[in-house]
């Protein structure tokens, strides 16, 4: 008897030691595929590669840009203090919206892998200098806005990790090691993404929580005269500054309830749905009496083709400039 109990509780605990072996493989598996959920979300781009569909570096999907928004309760915080700085600068008298022009300093980092892949010219990068004033002087036939960007540096670093950084860690390697000036200097990098990303950026109102994650990234064959056609001409530059100086991208929020404001808190950006992709003339994704007119896709904070893209708005300006004054003291 006492053999039998023995073999018995024996038994019981392979058993027992079997099921907290599968309890403990699970949760470790349902742990990892939370935290790879949140770093997806956390940039916007693609999944990783080997969870399905292939995405080589540099390869360009859907996903063009990866800046994360904020979520609309945050969004939300932001306007009500933009409008209480409004209200501030009313009250001492100073003018709401600035005219004139103010010099931004890009500090330009040219990020390759140990081979030399990546590497842009002197001259790719004064022709993108050149498209970031042209879009935002007006000179493409949209609004002038306040801002003239000036190259101060360009550095070539060769890292094969940050070669191809989608985020994470090795971004914060990357900009923690190279970024250059304050809050109201332009750190702009280049680099063969994956995700399927064309680049992303950090808002205005990001930089007092996180000074060295500020800047843009642009993948290197985005810059004019690139291999990424049609998106070859600089302007996911453009478009990624855009981001930098406060704007959100047309579609943010789809065809918002307020026909004021729209989702990206612009009263005249027409409402859109979802981004737009090539360059469909006549589109329109929120129709009726409280959204007239067509999608913005001639709009730089679309997702339209480089050709298709020449202007930011009035208002766009006016936001732009009313938030980096307030969080980059440009």
């Amino acid at each position: 008897m006492n053999r039998k109990l023995v073999t018995l509780m024996t038994l019981c605990a392979i058993a027992v030691a079997l099921v907290l072996s599968s309890f403990t493989s699970f949760s470790s598996s349902a742990q990892e595929a939370t935290a790879s959920k949140s770093m997806k979300a956390d940039r916007g781009g693609k999944d990783n590669p080997d969870d399905g569909e292939r995405v080589k570096p540099g390869e360009i999907t859907d996903s063009q840009c990866g800046t994360r928004h904020p979520d609309p309760e945050t969004a939300a915080l932001i306007e009500d203090a933009s409008e209480r700085f409004y209200k501030s600068r009313a009250a001492q008298g100073a003018e709401l919206y600035r005219t004139g022009t103010v010099n931004v300093n890009v500090y330009f980092h040219v990020i390759t892998n140990t081979s030399g892949a990546g590497n842009v010219t002197d001259g790719q990068i004064a022709q993108q200098i050149a498209v970031l004033n042209q879009a935002y002087s007006g000179g493409t036939g949209g609004a002038n806005t306040i801002y003239r960007f000036n190259l101060v540096a360009t550095d070539r670093t060769a890292n094969n990790t940050w070669y191809t950084t989608t985020g994470g860690t090795s971004e914060r390697q990357m900009k923690t090691a190279l970024r250059r000036g304050g809050a109201a200097d332009l750190n702009l990098y280049t680099n063969n993404m994956g995700g399927g990303l064309l680049g992303w950026a950090t808002f205005p109102s990001s930089y007092a929580s996180d000074p060295k994650m500020d800047g843009v990234v642009c993948l290197y064959s985005s810059l004019p005269g690139g291999s990424a056609s049609p998106y070859n001409l600089g302007d996911t530059a453009t478009h990624e500054v855009g981001h930098w100086v406060g704007l959100y991208h047309t579609f943010q929020g789809g065809c918002a309830k307020s026909a004021t404001n729209g989702g990206d808190f612009v009263s005249d950006t027409p409402a859109e749905s979802s981004p737009a992709s090539g360059c469909p003339t006549g589109r329109n994704t929120c129709t009726g009496t409280n959204f007239p007119g067509n999608d913005p896709i001639d709009n730089f904070m679309d997702y339209s083709i480089d050709s298709c893209m020449f202007k930011f708005t009035p208002g766009q300006a006016a936001r732009a400039d009313a938030l980096t004054l307030q969080y980059r003291g440009l």
